[in-house]
């Protein structure tokens, strides 16, 4: 009986060593498993060259084109006028803006005025007696002298001893000491030289204004000029008359102005050129910051990319036969996110996006809208 178990359990030892044998064959022989290849999808544009216009980007703020520093040239004290000496106040060409008191002023050319009439008159006599021919003038310049009023241009003599008979006499120097005040008498008022609006009023009625103190600035708001900064490498691009495209900050209102001077100097530490455009709008203000786009020349036969599509300001990623490659291009002018380049062939597939990881001879699939 013994002898029987044992040789059937031999027998399953052995039957089960056969299986395990088996087994371990079968595995050896299973083929590896296989990965899907990850082929990551691009999308590219077809390159069209075409002629593309150089735009140079500069930005400034805008000053008045017509504006003046009020200073005074007399001494007194302020007075009211028709409308608040204050900022933001508007006058229209020949209206009075500043107003000073001038009576002690005025006085004194009312006594001048009629020194130099009688020292005139003193003269008369003279004149009747040495020079009759000059006579009647003399005495329509007395009958229409008014003291009130500017003295009128002294008759001239048609003799040189009748000319140096009146200088003599000191009539010569009177008249002109009397012109003297008058002119300065006018100085006391000062009036709008245009139409415009005050931006500055540094002194209030009943201030005492002296020599030389700065009352205000007055500038017309019609017009505005905006200097720019332009590489001097396109110096010989800009003209004048130029059409500018100016835009704010923001990008929602836009202008157009034209380049109306160019100096002809080089700052020697940036090496950049002033442009100075003007342009009218009733929106703008003084003071306003605003972009210039200048076009300055137009490239042919090339295209304008994102600058983040090239590599090392040089090179372009494009694709042939679903593999990625890479060429050389030829930058031509760089903004802050865009470059004009020339150097690729008309149907090129290029990258439209930047692609992580992209690499020369990486296999790639191109994107398609309509799937």
């Amino acid at each position: 009986m013994r002898k029987a178990l044992s040789i059937i359990f031999g027998i399953i030892v052995l039957v089960g060593a056969i299986l395990l044998a088996q087994y371990l064959i079968n595995n050896k022989k299973k083929p590896k498993p296989k990965f899907d290849k990850i082929v990551k999808t691009v999308f590219v544009n077809e390159v069209k060259n075409k002629e593309i216009p150089i735009v140079i980007t500069a930005s400034g703020n805008l000053t008045a084109k017509s504006r003046i520093e009020l200073f005074a040239e007399v001494q007194g004290v302020l007075k009211p006028s028709s409308k608040e000496f204050k900022p933001g106040a508007s006058y229209t060409k020949g209206e009075k803006i500043i107003n000073i008191n001038s009576d002690e002023f005025y006085a004194n050319l009312q006594s001048q005025k009629s020194n130099f009439y009688n020292s005139v008159t003193a003269i008369m006599p003279d004149i009747r007696l040495d020079y009759p021919d000059e006579f009647q003038k003399w005495q329509n310049y007395l009958t229409s002298f008014n003291i009130n009023k500017t003295i009128s241009k002294l008759p001239v003599m048609d003799t040189d001893k009748g000319n140096y008979f009146i200088s003599g006499r000191g009539i010569n120097t009177a008249y002109y000491n009397v012109k003297n005040l008058e002119v300065k008498l006018g100085k006391y008022n000062l009036r709008a030289p245009f139409n415009g609006i005050l931006t500055e009023a540094l002194v209030t009625p009943g201030s005492l204004v002296r020599v030389g103190q700065k009352l205000g600035e007055f500038i017309d708001p019609s017009s505005y000029e905006m200097e720019v900064s332009v590489n001097a490498e396109f110096a010989n691009l800009l003209h004048v008359g130029n059409t500018v495209l100016l835009n704010n900050l923001e990008k929602t209102n836009s202008y157009t102005g034209k380049v109306v001077r160019i100096n002809g100097k080089v700052d020697a530490t940036s090496q950049t050129i002033k442009a100075f455009i003007e342009v009218s709008h009733q929106d703008l203000k003084e003071g306003t910051y605003l972009e210039a786009n200048l076009t300055a020349r137009s490239e042919k036969n090339a295209i304008e990319i994102s600058r983040k599509l090239l590599v090392n300001d040089q090179q372009l990623f494009v694709v042939r036969d679903s593999i990625l490659d890479i060429i050389d291009v030829k930058p031509v002018y760089f903004t802050a996110d865009k470059a004009v380049i020339t150097g690729v062939e008309n149907g090129t597939l290029m990258l439209a996006k930047p692609t992580p990881g992209a690499y020369q001879g990486m296999l790639v699939k191109i994107y398609d809208d309509k799937k």
